[in-house]
């Protein structure tokens, strides 16, 4: 039977994950039947609520621990050998301390990989960001696999050495590593800062720093999900690194104005058709003071995510298309029309 482990399964990600894991993909003839032989073992927290995922997978095994505890760690890996760890677990945003993202991105993974290396798992497929590289330097730009590194903030450094480790222990030669790098995800199973994005554009709040025509690459969580199953099927995916996401790029226009049109036409909630509108140079300020805030050691969630709603992030997904086989079959409509779905049928309201 093949043991597959997940951290972080409680999260975004990894509960998309867990499910197609046990459920395959509907839209994906070659994905549509789940592994019959597949054992699922979930790493959660102590506080986490395991009701969503017992309800989607009721056969997988939990384990309870940290992931900066390496006892914890070794005894989730322990029995392991010749399996697969999917490692979805992160931290993107501190609670005040930048300290903290590097206990979890990095000391964290460093407890897995040693930890699965010993017990002798086969490949460790591994969630990182596109924050490791920065953003684009022009609006034509795009990143790929080759793109060097330029760590956006504490969060990008910290993904970067998180990825420096990965491909240390591939060198190595004992674990088969493999590096998935996605954007902005959107999709159900989303945390609360994500409705607080739709309850601003519903009340005409949302800020739209410039002119809106910046573009960003999303990743819809099933888009993701696809990505990195292939990422474990494929034995040419192995010591190689994957830009995951949806097909093309979006305007914050756009995003905008589909989560609107999808509020208002097919939710039918009332839209205040607003934007706090910005001018640019109010991102290029809250950069600046995101750097001073964070070369304090602090963090401030708001001015972080101020600080990128005028740039551009876009990456380039052909590398995944060609070694993968990967195809995102769902778009911004219609992952936003499932998001939003899923917000009101889990908490009644935006």
């Amino acid at each position: 039977m093949s043991r597959t482990l997940v951290t972080g399964a409680t999260g975004w990600l990894g509960t998309q994950l867990v499910q197609n894991l046990v459920k395959g993909f509907d839209n994906i003839p070659s994905l549509r039947n789940p592994d019959a032989d597949r054992r699922i073992h979930c790493l959660t927290l102590p506080a986490d609520d395991l009701s969503r995922l017992k309800s989607i997978s009721p056969d997988s095994e939990f384990h309870s621990g940290d992931l900066c505890d390496a006892d914890a760690v070794k005894k989730f890996c322990r029995d392991a050998a010749g399996g697969t760890i999917f490692h979805c677990a992160g931290l993107i945003h501190p609670g005040r301390s930048v300290r903290e993202l590097f206990r979890v991105n990095v000391t964290g993974t460093l407890n897995l990989l040693q930890a699965a290396e010993a017990a002798g798992v086969k490949r460790v497929i591994a969630m990182s960001s596109n924050s490791p590289l920065g953003t684009n330097p022009g609006p034509e730009h795009r990143f790929d696999e080759s793109s060097p590194y330029h760590p956006y903030m504490n969060y990008g450094r910290s993904k970067m050495r998180m990825e420096l480790l990965l491909k240390e222990f591939q060198q190595r030669g004992k674990i088969e590593i493999v590096i998935v790098r996605s954007p902005w995800f959107y999709g159900p199973f989303q945390p609360a800062r994500q409705s607080l994005f739709f309850r601003m554009i519903r009340d005409g709040k949302v800020p739209l720093v410039g002119n809106g025509e910046n573009k960003r690459s999303m990743a819809y969580v099933e888009n993701i999900s696809q990505g990195m199953i292939l990422c474990e099927k494929k034995e040419a995916a192995n010591g190689q690194v994957f830009w995951i996401a949806d097909a093309r790029p979006y305007s914050m226009n756009e995003i905008i104005a589909t989560i609107e049109n999808l509020l208002e036409n097919e939710f039918s909630i009332p839209v205040a058709h607003k934007r706090l509108k910005l001018p640019f140079l109010s991102g290029e300020i809250a950069t600046l003071a995101d750097r001073l805030i964070q070369a304090l050691g602090l963090y401030n969630q708001k001015v972080h995510v101020l600080s990128e709603m005028n740039k551009t992030i876009v990456c380039s997904i052909d590398k995944a298309r060609t070694v993968l086989g990967f195809q995102p079959q769902i778009a911004l409509a219609e992952g936003m029309r499932r998001s939003l779905k899923w917000v009101l049928g889990t908490y009644g309201r935006i």
